[in-house]
């Protein structure tokens, strides 16, 4: 059993017996350290908040990022798109995450996105990308998040064309209702879903896999 928790924009948490997972811990609310493992996509301040990190982080916490993420908060381990890594029970393959045709996110930084393979579930977290080459190559994909708000990311059509081509049994839309994107895009969205479970989440909500 998996519990994955969205507490806001691109803020996962994920509670499997023995194991929790953070991807892309910031703003959160206050609460004791349980993270075994965190993994920070990219550099953005909306993604990586180095204060977020430590406060959810075991002592023994493994962190996982590029290598400027790393760099920067000093402890860690890089990984790059491609490479995969198994900690602590969970296995962490990093997936390429970039912009197309926009310069917010280059390939050449080799900023990611993941697919964690956690209690028999591949749950694939998107970081702030387009619909890239590696996005479409993924196979047996449980579940899908992927950012929905448009402008740096997919927007929400986008987003479901990606979904289709990925072929998950579920997806959630992130990378909305803060910095970017609205509760409408989320919407549009879900609806545009097919074949594909879709979980509309409220900030702070839960889903069990």
């Amino acid at each position: 059993m998996v519990k994955l928790t969205w507490f806001n924009h691109a803020s996962f948490r994920l509670a499997a017996p023995g194991v929790v997972v953070y991807i892309d811990p910031w703003k959160l609310p206050p609460a004791a350290g349980d993270g075994d493992i965190v993994i920070i996509s990219h550099i953005h301040h909306d993604h990586f908040d180095p204060a977020a990190a430590a406060a959810r982080a075991k002592q023994d916490a493994s962190f996982f990022g590029p290598a400027d993420v790393i760099a920067k908060l000093g402890r860690g381990t890089v990984i790059l798109p491609g490479q995969r890594i198994q900690e602590k029970g969970v296995g962490i393959e990093a997936v390429a995450a970039y912009n197309l045709t926009k310069s917010f996110h280059p390939k050449a930084n080799n900023w990611i996105g993941v697919v964690l393979s956690i209690e028999g579930h591949r749950v694939y977290y998107a970081g702030d990308t387009d619909q890239t080459p590696e996005m479409n190559a993924l196979k047996d994909i449980d579940l899908a998040l992927l950012p929905v708000g448009g402008t740096y990311t997919l927007n929400a059509a986008e987003a479901a064309r990606a979904c289709k081509a990925i072929g998950p049994k579920a997806a959630i839309p992130y990378h909305w209702g803060d910095l970017v994107g609205s509760a409408a895009d989320a919407a549009e969205f879900v609806a545009a879903l097919e074949g594909c479970t879709a979980h509309l989440l409220k900030p702070g909500q839960s889903i069990t896999l």
